[in-house]
């Protein structure tokens, strides 16, 4: 026999939250290898710029952080071929270098120590969108995540490798959980590797979303109450521990299961270096 039906939305949300904390299990990877998933799903998601953009998340030693080495795309990075990085950028395990740019990462894990994944992209439609120089509008239930809590940065500092940058750009997102910078891209930075990942599809989806809304006419405001229950409802542990295993599941089934492969040898994801250029030729006829 039924029993909720005379319950209060206050309890149904309270019960659908006790619910997904029990019945949704904790992922196991590691922070290299959720790093590693997460840009072979920004990749498919529409995330890619050539090199630009970076994705770092706190190390295990204060002041270190994990991140992308200078060279590859998204869809080439695995957990092997990751960078740990001091504040300075100065790497202390892996080959290569970090993306000058991460010097802004610095300075935002400095002024937000809830911060322990920031996510910096130049997704098509955000990037559209910043070149109107408008800060992003919410108006509908699935983008309520960014409803107050995406900040914007109306002018351009330039290119974001000095410190000054670092400055602007963390001050400008102040305590919230996603930046749209106009000519530029977007940046979020949350608590976790899956939190940054889930926000930073859905601030693409938001900018396509508004773009598509205002060339059919004005776009309608939604009441604040029900925006910020929104927000509350979705931006949750368990919803964005959900949200990422399924954006992690169809990226291995989309074939990115060499991101997560550390072992040395043969196999998927393995062979010559990326960046090392062509190996020897094979002779005129050869395997």
């Amino acid at each position: 026999m039924a029993e909720t039906f005379t319950a209060s939305k206050a309890d149904l949300v309270e019960l659908a939250h006790r619910s997904m904390r029990s019945a949704i299990p904790d992922n196991d990877w590691t922070t290299r290898q959720k790093l590693a998933l997460t840009c072979r799903i920004l990749f498919d998601a529409g995330h890619d710029s050539g090199l630009a953009g970076q994705i770092t998340a706190r190390a295990e030693q204060p002041g270190t952080y994990y991140t992308q080495r200078l060279g590859l795309g998204f869809d080439e990075i695995t957990e092997a071929n990751l960078l740990l990085v001091d504040e300075d950028l100065n790497v202390l395990e892996g080959d290569g270098m970090a993306n000058p740019a991460n010097r802004f990462h610095s300075w935002v894990y400095r002024a937000r120590p809830d911060v322990n994944c920031i996510i910096h992209t130049h997704p098509k439609h955000v990037s559209a969108l910043s070149m109107l120089e408008t800060p992003l509008i919410v108006s509908h239930m699935d983008l309520c995540p960014l409803y107050d809590d995406c900040a914007f940065l109306e002018k351009w500092p330039g290119i974001p490798v000095g410190n000054e940058e670092g400055e602007i750009i963390s001050a400008a997102l102040g305590d919230k959980r996603a930046l749209l910078l106009a000519h530029h891209g977007q940046l979020v930075a949350t608590g976790t590797v899956e939190e940054s990942c889930v926000l930073a599809v859905l601030v693409e989806r938001a900018a396509e979303l508004q773009l598509l809304a205002s060339a059919a006419g004005r776009i309608q405001e939604i009441p604040e109450l029900l925006a910020r229950e929104a927000h509350d409802w979705i931006s949750t542990p368990k919803r964005g521990q959900a949200s990422f295993a399924y954006y992690a599941r169809r990226a291995l089934r989309a074939g990115h299961g060499d991101a997560l492969t550390l072992a040395d040898g043969p196999g998927p994801g393995h062979g010559p270096d990326p960046l090392a250029g062509p190996g020897p030729l094979a002779p005129e006829g050869g395997a």
